[in-house]
């Protein structure tokens, strides 16, 4: 898969904002909609930012150019919550302590299966699932897996219930919901998030089920297994009890 590197996602996606803008503008699309359908492109392009501030430059980068070159000034005053609206629906304050939105690698979890296998129908939860790309590797890995993913912005999760029929996804806050349920739990998270999963694992787990955290490992325990394959992601393997 291609690797932008930065800032390149974001003056792309400006450029892109820009396009869709002035295309709609020529068609006749009143001035509100069409800033409101370019900046909906712009929040759906930060997914391509490493880290939350990166996020908010991509989503940001139109609406703020657009403020300053002065070709909005002709929208009402009103239109200006629109871009602000997005991305606060696709990211909520209460998300931002955790990933916003950190895709899975499409190959990152190739071996799991072998390491930790898991019978057919077992149940399996992506919590924080975001656009479901965390979802497609474990079911190329767990084909007949009964997979959830746990999304807690409404928007992410409704496009990733469209994206990955295979699967049941949910809005839910991965912290409030029981883990209890399930043989396996996959996060990709944060390195700060991973103190908490730990203590959530070691309360609800049941003996025997896997915790699975791509990337960051829980510092101070030592892991059940591990991929690590070069120029890859590691994936940690943890085994309750813990």
């Amino acid at each position: 898969m291609l690797k932008l590197i930065w800032p390149l996602p974001a003056l792309l996606t400006w450029l892109a904002a820009w396009g869709l803008f002035v295309a709609l503008r020529l068609a006749g699309v009143p001035g509100w909609l069409a800033m409101a359908l370019a900046a909906l492109l712009g929040a759906a392009a930060s997914a391509l930012g490493g880290t939350p501030w990166r996020r908010v430059f991509i989503a940001a980068g139109f609406p703020l150019s657009l403020a300053a070159s002065g070709a909005g000034s002709v929208l009402p005053a009103w239109a200006w919550l629109l871009p602000m609206l997005l991305l606060v629906a696709l990211y909520p304050p209460h998300t931002w302590r955790d990933a916003p939105l950190f895709p899975t690698p499409e190959q990152a979890l190739v071996g799991l299966a072998e390491l930790a296998p898991l019978k057919p129908g077992a149940p399996i939860v992506d919590a924080g699932c975001g656009l479901g790309a965390g979802l497609m590797a474990l079911h190329q890995q767990y084909p007949q897996a009964a997979i959830t993913g746990w999304e807690w912005s409404g928007p992410l999760a409704l496009a990733c219930r469209w994206r990955c029929r295979f699967a049941r996804v949910e809005r839910a806050d991965i912290w409030v919901r029981d883990w209890s349920g399930f043989d396996l739990v996959y996060l990709f998270q944060r390195p700060e998030s991973m103190p908490r999963a730990l203590a959530k694992a070691q309360a609800e787990l049941r003996p025997g089920a896997w915790l699975v955290s791509l990337e960051f490992p829980i510092v101070g325990l030592a892991p059940t297994a591990s991929l690590q394959r070069p120029g890859d992601k590691p994936v940690w393997l943890y085994r309750a009890p813990m």
